[in-house]
């Protein structure tokens, strides 16, 4: 699938993440569902915890509706949710 805009500006709570690469190690094969999402994190449920993980330093494995998986870098949704949507984004690939 192609990388779009409107992905950037999309909603990531409830969908399926996975990080697959962090400069922090402790990061990387964290799975599960986003339950929460500020400025700079995810709140992402991995088996009955809930792990913190910073946008910025990693690059993510995004499950979207159809089962399409697309690789997103962390610094590309770094901002409120709400203030993505507002933004204009140039495209950077």
């Amino acid at each position: 699938m192609r990388v779009t805009v409107s992905l950037l500006q999309h909603e990531f709570i409830g969908m399926d993440i996975k990080v697959v690469k962090s400069t922090n190690p402790n990061y990387v094969g964290i799975t599960g569902r986003v339950i929460n999402e500020t400025r700079n994190t995810f709140v992402i449920r991995h088996g009955n915890n809930d792990k913190v993980v910073v946008k910025n330093t990693a690059v993510f494995h995004v499950a979207l509706e159809d089962g399409t998986i697309i690789e997103v870098e962390g610094w590309a949704l770094v901002g409120r949710p709400e203030d993505r949507l507002k933004k204009r984004t140039r495209r950077r690939w």
